[in-house]
């Protein structure tokens, strides 16, 4: 789909020998490195067909992510990635907001990041607040106020991004988002994905009751993170007046369940949460945070994993810069 997307709607019509590419929350590899890979080739291929008489270009892709990402290994992986035709640079910081000088890029690339929200809401963790998230550590979708607080923190941050990746992107440059959201109507407690949240939150609730860890701590937790539905965040899209949405495509595809295990899937939640449970109750409870989830996890398998309980998708979105003077 991106070698389709670089082929029909990226524009080169003025190619110089540096062709620049960013990956928005590149995390340590080595997916972002297959992906980059991928884009290379596509560019390279549809460079080579229309500008036969021209030197190959040279690549330059910038690796961002937020200050505490693991640079270091991402560069380890880098190394042993081969062949690799391009060169490479750290880019840490928050993509909510500006990265690189204007129209200083050809093409961003942002995969299952976009749900990460540049902060919780400060209303959820108000005690005073109509929007007090009691009782979740997650936008479960039950609660008006809370989902209101959650959807607009993340509103402002998709607009934050993409005004700020507009000054960055070459005029007919793209810009290719992947990222999950719910199937309309549901919310976010009603899938496997808002099911796990929940589950983790009730492992943190049962420490505190064991004196573990404060309920006060415990209440002042909520995730960053936010799974937009469909339907709310293609419009927000469409909204957005630096962009000509190329094309959105919903895919859906249910896990196997027969490859997958508890101890599997527990480890995923490990590797997205543990900083932040780390950071806010301390490393020392994390191991035990995870072995509890693993025996909840296993002991309600089949009814998390019922594809009946999926309800979400991921989202394949081709954003193509506007031209402008």
């Amino acid at each position: 789909m991106i070698n389709e997307a670089i082929r029909d709607k990226l524009a080169l019509n003025s190619p110089s020998n540096a062709f620049n590419i960013a990956d928005f929350g590149c995390s340590v590899g080595p997916n972002t490195f297959i992906a980059v890979q991928n884009i290379i080739e596509a560019v390279e291929l549809k460079y080579h067909g229309n500008h036969q008489n021209h030197q190959s270009l040279e690549f330059q892709v910038f690796f961002n992510d937020h200050t505490n990402n693991d640079f270091n290994t991402l560069f380890k992986n880098l190394h042993h990635n081969h062949p690799r035709k391009f060169f490479a640079a750290g880019v840490p910081g928050t993509f909510h907001g500006r990265l690189f000088p204007k129209s200083s890029l050809h093409f961003g690339h942002s995969s299952f990041a976009l749900q990460w929200l540049s902060k919780t809401p400060s209303e959820v963790l108000d005690t005073k607040s109509p929007a007090w998230n009691k009782g979740s550590i997650h936008c479960t979708g039950f609660h008006t106020e809370v989902a209101e607080a959650y959807s607009s923190q993340f509103k402002n941050d998709m607009e934050t991004f993409l005004n700020a990746r507009a000054q960055e992107l070459v005029n007919g440059g793209l810009l290719v988002i992947i990222m999950p959201a719910l199937q309309d109507g549901v919310l976010l407690s009603q899938s496997s994905i808002g099911v796990t949240f929940d589950l983790l939150g009730s492992c943190l609730q049962n420490m505190a009751q064991s004196g573990i860890i404060s309920q006060e701590k415990v209440e002042a937790f909520n995730l960053p993170i936010y799974i937009s539905p469909a339907k709310g965040l293609e419009a927000l899209l469409q909204r957005n007046g630096f962009f000509s949405v190329e094309k959105i495509d919903r895919i859906t595809s249910n896990m196997n369940t027969n490859t997958l295990t508890a101890q599997f899937l527990t480890s995923q939640l490990r590797a997205v949460t543990e900083e932040l449970i780390k950071g806010h109750f301390g490393s020392e409870i994390v191991d035990a945070v995870f072995e509890l989830f693993n025996i909840k996890l296993s002991e309600n398998w089949f009814s998390i994993m019922d594809t009946k309980n999926q309800k979400f998708m991921d989202l394949f979105i081709i954003l193509s810069r506007n031209f402008s003077d």
